[in-house]
Formats: structure tokens, C-alpha cells, sequence
């Protein structure tokens, strides 16, 4: 069999069902096996968001994302996409054409190391030198890329193997990779702990995702405060009695109190990320302990002094032994009773009739539309941070966005993957006009493949999140932050052949989202926010520096 059917042929074994790409010259035949295969091939209009929509199929779906891109300029631009993913543990099959192997290293025509270049960003990276390895590095990636703490595997595959003939045997060998390390020989002594704390804290991660309802078990036996990171937002319900929010820079101050005032920290699926968990947002008593469960031994001990006991596997099988391991616990009253307090008092008032348009009445008419199974994904920037702070969600999978890369223009073709995985359910992407405008191109896919979406793009003329800093700390100094010459976005949508829609005041928002949700194709709401509003609160790095709380908290 030629090695590019023996790769689409792999891929079917695995389920894949799309593929996100781009063509060029070294592999053109591999969409030569795609034109008869079961795959649906989507064609993106730039490689860095082939990789996004695969990352946000992989995120409203749980199953691998799949990307492909040419040899030299694909993967370079492949590489922003999978260093998001790999910052966030999304997984994903990164795809790359090379150059055949006897021109390997020979500065041929669109030649680039993409091994090197992708290995720093992926969590294990394949060069198929002989076509008989290829069933072997699809195998092998597809477990890889799944197991322990998820990420993206990279496959690199020279034009002259992929044209070559694979022994059809290799194809139904079995490999395996190692099982997954695990250690729970704490767990008796985690238990102890937790039943020795008067103030406990849950900190749930995005390493929970799989585990809801053993999260949910173990939080309603202790009845203690949980905090979440951005990540994990909806594994447990906003509407949970005991929900603090989102803990950290931009986060609640509900969450920050509850982290403050604790005496143990039993930290979940969470790697204590600086913007979540800093000397502002941390606990407070110098005799504070943390467990921590986690399936990435690499991410212990990164919260600081506190004494800890590390339990590494996978939370949604460690969770129910330590729950069974608090038999008979009783919960701290006290302390229930105070987080309750935290939860009460900050809650904010969203409905504001201000003008210009406060972000926080654009989130507070979003809310309700969110159905159950809409799926929501964020640029990054102040939109992004508005939508943490206020949107809820009662499940996880449901609020996609780029954590810890911190990637302006995923939230446009993350939207369009989720969309491509959850065909049946509303998808919202949320961004500002100085993110849209990094991939407004990708629009046109999503008219082309029919895959509808609502975006909203808050308009507000500059780059909210920098400015807002140099308004804070740099004394106003507005260097580089304002959007001049922005297009009109109305008009741009309808250029791609999608639906545009404007709203310049408070009172508009509601009619124009529920127009764009039932419209039945691609919708552009332009919302034109006030520039002026700043999100809040803001912990500043500096820990002597006042914390910047507005309004909206206490």
C-alpha cells in the first residue's frame, strides 16, 4: 500500500473524522488519498488556524484534533497553534510535510528542521525515515497524545516515503507505549490532613475535565469553597452553592477570599499557574498545606513554601479513592458559612444601561442565551477576562480559551473547531477587535464548510488589556495600543457572505444576539464597547502595589 493511503487508512482506524489544513507542494499527495477517503478535509486560510480549530475540536470534544500543513512556511506557521495547545495539555496530531530524506539538511526548497523546531512544544515528535515506521508513529501519537497530561504530538513525513510502497503488515501490528506512572502511597496521609483542616480550599483545574461527577462527590462530602482556574470553569457548576469562581489575577473576589483564609489547599487537575496563584491569590497562613493531584509529576512544588503531599495520576480515578479514604468526615460549618458569605457578597450587578456599552451588560446578555450545551470560546485580552469573570457554565468543555500562551486570534477558529466536533450545538466566539482582526480571514471557512457560528466582536478601537495596563502602571502613557483605521466589521462580514449586525447601544444587545443565534449561518455582532472600563479586580504583580478592585468587588 502507498504510504499516503496507509496514512488516511491509520487515521480512519483512530475515527478521525476531520482534518484541518492547509495544501502545498510536499503534500499534495496526501490530499490525494483525502480526495477518496471518509475524512472531512476543512480547508482553514491560514495554517496557525488549522491548529486552533483542531484545538478547539479537541476541546469541546475530548477526542484528538487532527491539523495538517506543508513543509518550510506551514509548519512555521503551524507553530503558534501548537504551542498554544501545549500549554493548555489540549491533545492534537500535528501533521507536517518534509522534504523527501535524500534532500534532507540540503537547504532544498521550502526545507525546515520542523523536528527541531516543534519538539520544544509537543510532548513527543516522530520523523517518518522509513515508510514502514508510519504505522508505528500514528499508533504510538494517537496514545501519546491522549495519556498522562494530554498535548500535541507532531509527525513530520518526507514526500519521498509517503509516495513509497508499506508492507500492508505493518499496518495491523500493535504497538503500546508504557502505561502511565502512578503514585498514591500519601493518600492515607492526604486524608489525614484533610480531616485535620478547619479551612479547606479545592482548586479545580483543567486536569479535571474528565472527572465532574467525582469532583462534585468530593466537594459535596466536604462542603468546603472551591475555587477554579480558567481552565477548569464548568467542571464545577457556576450555579453550585459553594462556587467561589475563578481564582487569580483577573479572578473573583470571592475566590481570592476563600484562598486567603484557607489553612489547605487541595488543588485538583491545577499546576498552580502564576497568573492563577500568586502571593496576592494564595493561602495566607504561614502552617497552610497543599495537596496536590495531578497526572504531570513535573508540575509539584510550584505553589511556594506550604508542607504538601503530591498524589500523581489521573483525578478522575485518585479523587474517588481519597473521597472513600474521608469516610465519615465532618464538614466545618464554620467555614461553609463564610465561604457562603464570600459567594453572596460578590455578586455584581451586570445590568447596566451605560454608554458607551459596559462590557459587563454585553456578558450579562450573553448569559442568557447560554443553553446547556452552548459551547463558548474567548480571544484573549479584556474579552476574555469579562467572559471568566461572568459568564457561567454548568459543565466543563463548554468555555474555550487560550490560558497560558495567551494566544490573541484563537478564539475565531477555536469556535469554528468546536463547531466542526458539536455540530448540533450553539457556538459563540467572543473577541475584540484588535484579536478578530489577526484571523477575520477565517470567516470565510466558516461559510465555505458550513460550519455557523456567532461572533461577537467587542469593539472598543484599542488593544483593551495593554492599554489598561498602561493606564494602571504607566501613567497613561498610550503607546501602541490604539486601533486606528479598523474596518467597518458589518460590512466586512457581509463581504464573506455572513450575517452583520451592529449595536451601539445597551439596549439593542439582546435583540442582535438572539438574531444572530437563530439566523441560521455565520453572524457578526459588532458590540462598541466603552474603552474606558477596565476589568476589575486586578491584582498587580508588585505585592505592595494596591490592588485595582472598581465596583465590582469588595
Amino acid at each position: 500500500m502507498k504510504g499516503t493511503k496507509a496514512l488516511v487508512k491509520l487515521l480512519e482506524d483512530k475515527q478521525v473524522d476531520t482534518i484541518f489544513g492547509y495544501p502545498g507542494g510536499s503534500v499534495i499527495p496526501i490530499y490525494d488519498a483525502l480526495y477518496d477517503s471518509s475524512i472531512r478535509h476543512i480547508l482553514v486560510r491560514h495554517e496557525q488556524c488549522a491548529a486552533h480549530m483542531a484545538d478547539g475540536y479537541a476541546r469541546a470534544s475530548g477526542i484528538p484534533g487532527v491539523c495538517l500543513a506543508t513543509s518550510g512556511p506551514g509548519v512555521t506557521n503551524l507553530v503558534t497553534g501548537v504551542a498554544t495547545a501545549y500549554a493548555d495539555s489540549i491533545p492534537m496530531i500535528a501533521l507536517t510535510g518534509q522534504v523527501g530524506t535524500n534532500m534532507l539538511g540540503l537547504g532544498a526548497f521550502q526545507e525546515v528542521d520542523a523536528y527541531s523546531l516543534l519538539m520544544p512544544i509537543t510532548k513527543h515528535n516522530f520523523r517518518v525515515l522509513d515508510v514502514n515506521r508510519l504505522s508505528h508513529a500514528i499508533k504510538e501519537a494517537w496514545d501519546i497524545c491522549r495519556g498522562g497530561r494530554p498535548g500535541p504530538v507532531h509527525i513530520d513525513l518526507p514526500v519521498d516515503q509517503m509516495n513509497s510502497e508499506m508492507d500492508e503488515s505493518y499496518l495491523s501490528e500493535t504497538y503500546g507505549i508504557k502505561p502511565d506512572f502512578e503514585d498514591v502511597s500519601n493518600l492515607q496521609e492526604a486524608a489525614r490532613w484533610i480531616a485535620e483542616a478547619e479551612r479547606p480550599v479545592i482548586l479545580v483545574g483543567g486536569g479535571a475535565a474528565n472527572a465532574q461527577d467525582e469532583v462534585m462527590e468530593f466537594a459535596r462530602l466536604l462542603k468546603a469553597p472551591v475555587d477554579t482556574t480558567l481552565m477548569g470553569m464548568g467542571i464545577v457548576p457556576s450555579s453550585y452553592e459553594l462556587c467561589m469562581g475563578p481564582l487569580g489575577m483577573h479572578g473573583r473576589m470571592s475566590a481570592k477570599s476563600a484562598m486567603n483564609g484557607a489553612d489547605l489547599v487541595i488543588s485538583i487537575g491545577s499546576r498552580f499557574s502564576d497568573r492563577t496563584y500568586s502571593p496576592r491569590s494564595k493561602i495566607q497562613d504561614p502552617k497552610g498545606r497543599v495537596v496536590h493531584i495531578d497526572a504531570d509529576p513535573t508540575e509539584f512544588g510550584k505553589h511556594g513554601q506550604q508542607s504538601r503531599i503530591d498524589l500523581l495520576g489521573d483525578c478522575k480515578k485518585i479523587v474517588p479513592m481519597l473521597t472513600a479514604a474521608l469516610k465519615g468526615y465532618a464538614p466545618r460549618k464554620e467555614w461553609t458559612a463564610e465561604a457562603e458569605g464570600f459567594r453572596k457578597r460578590c455578586r455584581c450587578d451586570t445590568d447596566l444601561s451605560n454608554y458607551p456599552i459596559a462590557p459587563q451588560k454585553l456578558m450579562h446578555e450573553i448569559n442568557k442565551i447560554i443553553k446547556d450545551d452552548t459551547i463558548v470560546t474567548t480571544d484573549v485580552g479584556q474579552n476574555q477576562m469579562w467572559a471568566m469573570h461572568h459568564l457561567n457554565f454548568e459543565h466543563p468543555r463548554r468555555l474555550l480559551s487560550s490560558g497560558t500562551f495567551g494566544t490573541m486570534g484563537y478564539g475565531l477558529p477555536a469556535a469554528i473547531g468546536a463547531k466542526a466536533a458539536k455540530p448540533d450545538s450553539d457556538v459563540i466566539a467572543i473577541t475584540g477587535d484588535g484579536g478578530f482582526q489577526m484571523v477575520m480571514q477565517e470567516m470565510a471557512t466558516s461559510m465555505s464548510e458550513n460550519l455557523p457560528v456567532t461572533v461577537i466582536v467587542m469593539n472598543n478601537g484599542v488593544l483593551g488589556m495593554v492599554r489598561q495596563w498602561q493606564k494602571l502602571f504607566w501613567n497613561g502613557r498610550y503607546s501602541g495600543t490604539t486601533l486606528n483605521g479598523n474596518p467597518d466589521f458589518v460590512k466586512l462580514a457581509e463581504s464573506f457572505g455572513a450575517k452583520g449586525l451592529l449595536v451601539e447601544k445597551p439596549g439593542e444587545i439582546a435583540d442582535a444576539l438572539k438574531e444572530a443565534r437563530d439566523c441560521g449561518r455565520t453572524c457578526l455582532v459588532e458590540v462598541r464597547t466603552d474603552r474606558e472600563e477596565d476589568v476589575l479586580p486586578m491584582l498587580p504583580a508588585d505585592p505592595n502595589a494596591p490592588i485595582a478592585k472598581g465596583h465590582c468587588a469588595y
